[in-house]
């Protein structure tokens, strides 16, 4: 008998060997969708060469505690598996938690009396032997492999235990790669989704800024803008000269060409004039024309910017920079539509809308005497105040993609993503460049960004920690202020934990909010 039993089990450590090596080298390279069924398949395997009735495989939930049976199988006249019971069961499960394996030939002999509920299972049941497995990865019960008998008891020598802790571990790696292979396509997954999600933002801003409103080339849809663009509306149709108010970077001309556009002489071009970039010497030659010999250089007549609009519409741009003694015969042609030209005593007519634009206080000039009340008066017939860009900064990111929309081709960049942090800082900073310093920005932010995705680069973020100081301004709050949002732009607006603002500060979290509310500092996008 003891050479019959050695030479079974040889015959079983053979088998084992051969099916080590063969699951071993499958589940190397078995798609993690193909594992269940090898797993199963291997279950199977297990069964007839040990010639037990039933094998399973419990797995821990990484979510709880609980204990669940993945996969078993089982011969067709065995009972079926039920789900484990870890309170009925808790002798048996504690000691697979502690790694501890389960193993019993006849359980009325050889299960320990605390075991009591465990016996009663197996007398339910039928199970007369029982061996259990557990396999730990990285310190933690990945899953556990159970094999029973219930139609003769079995022992459960040492190098079979062996051989059956090998299959274990060959299963529970391939367990531990489908668990860590499906989590990373779920985190895949919820990425595309969130991309899926701001793409459709961005296509949506992007369409907000072809359907807001009519006006082509202004962008944005706030209350400020909209209030301006209805004054558009209002006198476009009319032949009322407009002035129009705003400080540098509001998009003035813009709203010139949008008036323009939107009048009856729109078939004609706009003749645009800037009268703060002409010197003086040549203003006057420039709006109203000169003959030949007028003036040194004179080597032929020529038309003023008047003659050409002639039927059309003239803009004004800086209107404020004019000299005194040209605003005398601006008013002229405003009131009569007459000029003469530069060298000419030849009065000329013309049919012309003016509209002009300045980012001057033209009524403390006035006062001042730089420059002619009725002039004034007669220029702010329709007056039409833009607004800044930090007074409607829910425009920004229409402006945003508007600026990307239109420099990637040229740049040779595609934008499709601005993160949720740069948007919130360009809707935090002042702009006192406006519209034409967001633009500026946002060009050398593409040029920067090698990737899909925009990205500030370091003189924005300077600009911004520079802002809530001014010029000249170096009093004890002002200096505070710049530092404290200096160090908390570095730390993203962190204050708590270890190398966060209030640590680097050497301050309390709660000491460093109630400076920063005494100093108005707040984070950007919550203003």
């Amino acid at each position: 008998m003891p050479n019959e039993s050695s030479s079974v089990l040889d015959r079983e450590l053979e088998s084992f060997e051969r099916l080590t090596a063969d699951i071993s080298s499958r589940f190397s390279y078995q798609p993690v969708d193909e594992l269940p069924g090898a797993i199963e398949e291997t279950l199977h395997r297990v069964v007839d060469v040990l010639d037990v009735d039933r094998s399973s495989i419990f797995e821990l939930s990484e979510a709880s505690d609980a204990i669940e049976a993945l996969h078993f199988w089982a011969r067709p006249d065995v009972p079926p598996l039920r789900p484990p019971d870890t309170e009925s069961l808790a002798w048996y499960f504690a000691r697979l938690r502690r790694g501890e394996l389960v193993r019993f030939a006849d359980v009325d002999r050889e299960l320990p009396a605390e075991a009591t509920r465990e016996r009663s299972y197996a007398r339910q049941t039928g199970m007369k032997s029982n061996l259990t497995i557990p396999v730990s990865i990285g310190g933690r019960l990945v899953c556990a492999l159970a094999v029973g008998t219930f139609r003769h008891h079995r022992e459960w020598p040492d190098p079979l235990v062996e051989r059956v802790r090998l299959i274990a571990e060959i299963i529970g790696g391939a367990l531990q790669r489908r668990r860590h292979e499906l989590a990373l396509r779920a985190s895949l997954e919820e990425i595309r989704r969130l991309n899926r999600k701001l793409r459709a933002e961005n296509l949506y801003l992007q369409e907000e800024i072809r359907s807001s409103h009519d006006f082509d080339e202004i962008v944005g849809n706030s209350d400020a803008l909209r209030l301006a663009l209805s004054r558009v509306e209002q006198v476009a149709p009319t032949d009322s000269t407009v002035l129009l108010l705003g400080e540098s970077g509001t998009g003035k001309e813009l709203f010139a060409r949008a008036i323009h556009d939107r009048s009856p002489r729109r078939q004609r071009a706009l003749v645009r004039v800037n009268c703060a970039a002409l010197p003086g010497s040549l203003i006057e030659s420039e709006l109203f024309g000169h003959e030949k010999g007028a003036f040194t250089g004179a080597v032929a007549t020529r038309q003023g910017r008047f003659e050409v609009a002639d039927g059309a519409t003239i803009f004004l741009d800086e209107v404020g920079d004019l000299p005194l003694d040209l605003q005398g015969r601006l008013l002229r042609v405003l009131q009569e539509g007459e000029f003469e030209r530069v060298g000419s005593s030849r009065t000329k007519h013309v049919d012309v809308r003016v509209i002009t634009a300045t980012n001057r206080d033209l009524e403390s000039a006035v006062r001042d005497g730089r420059f002619r009340a009725d002039l004034y008066y007669r220029l702010s017939v329709f007056p039409i105040v833009l607004p800044p860009l930090r007074d409607r900064p829910e425009d920004i990111p229409q402006l945003v993609w508007a600026f990307i929309t239109h420099h990637q081709r040229r740049l040779g960049r595609r934008i499709e993503r601005v993160p949720r942090t740069v948007m919130e800082a360009l809707q935090g900073y002042d702009w006192p460049g406006n519209v034409r310093e967001l633009q500026n920005v946002v060009e050398r932010a593409m040029i920067r960004s090698t990737a899909d995705v925009l990205r500030l680069d370091e003189s924005f973020r300077n600009r911004r920690r520079n802002a809530g100081t001014r010029p000249g301004d170096h009093t004890l709050a002002a200096v505070e202020r710049a530092h404290i949002e200096a160090v908390l732009e570095e730390c993203r607006w962190r204050i708590n934990g270890e190398g966060h603002a209030a640590e680097r500060l050497g301050l309390h979290p709660n000491t460093l909010r109630f400076r920063m509310k005494k100093l108005g500092i707040t984070r950007p996008g919550r203003r």
